[in-house]
């Protein structure tokens, strides 16, 4: 059984239970006045325009430079796979591996995960509760980790700073890939998971 079928809605502020006032939404919360909606508004809307956002952008972030390593004078500007070449041939393949983990696996994988979860959710696709929730939470645990290489970059620049020795810069495709980052962020927050179990309960209603 759902809460809203017990006639009760959460407030997103602060958490507080409030018993839901038929045929009012956006009712004030009890404890702390934020407008208080049985479900996000428009939830699957602005996921899918993060998302789409996030896709247009990530085109870019690998086809733009995004760091440039140099070594005596000599180097070149690399794209997002072009560096981690580079970094396992400058003997940086643990750096290397994590780049390529953080920059190309999980971004894909978010890209096609949000997706295939908006898409099984919108269109009642047959997928179990588990498999959907699963999906989400990991998801929802990845976007923290998501600035590693990032991260990684910013340290790379800072400490390999040698002159024309060695020398590590980060490129526009950096701040592409940095705005992909935290559109998939935000497209993770704006899906209301609760969304799931009203689909669940659809396709039982019509099983």
């Amino acid at each position: 059984m759902r809460a809203i079928d017990a006639g009760l809605v959460l407030c997103h502020e602060c958490h507080q239970l409030n018993r839901q006032i038929p045929g009012q939404n956006g009712q004030p919360c009890s404890r702390c006045g934020a407008a208080v909606h049985g479900r996000r508004p428009d939830s699957l809307a602005r996921t899918w325009a993060l998302l789409i956002t996030a896709a247009l952008l990530y085109i870019p972030a690998n086809l733009l430079p995004i760091m440039s390593v140099s070594s005596l004078g000599q180097g070149q500007p690399d794209t997002i796979l072009s560096g981690v070449i580079a970094l396992a041939q400058h003997d940086m393949l643990p750096i290397a591996v994590v780049v390529f983990i953080a920059s190309i696996l999980v971004p894909s994988l978010k890209l096609v995960g949000i997706a295939l979860l908006l898409y099984s959710v919108q269109r009642h696709q047959p997928m179990s509760v588990r498999q959907r929730i699963l999906m989400y939470r990991f998801f929802e645990w990845i976007g923290r980790w998501s600035m590693l290489d990032i991260f990684v970059i910013t340290v790379l620049v800072t400490a390999v700073d040698f002159g024309s020795l060695a020398r590590i810069e980060a490129g526009f495709g950096a701040i592409a890939f940095a705005s992909v980052v935290v559109l998939t962020m935000l497209a993770a927050i704006t899906f209301d998971p609760r969304l799931i179990w009203d689909n669940t309960t659809l396709d039982a209603d019509h099983d």
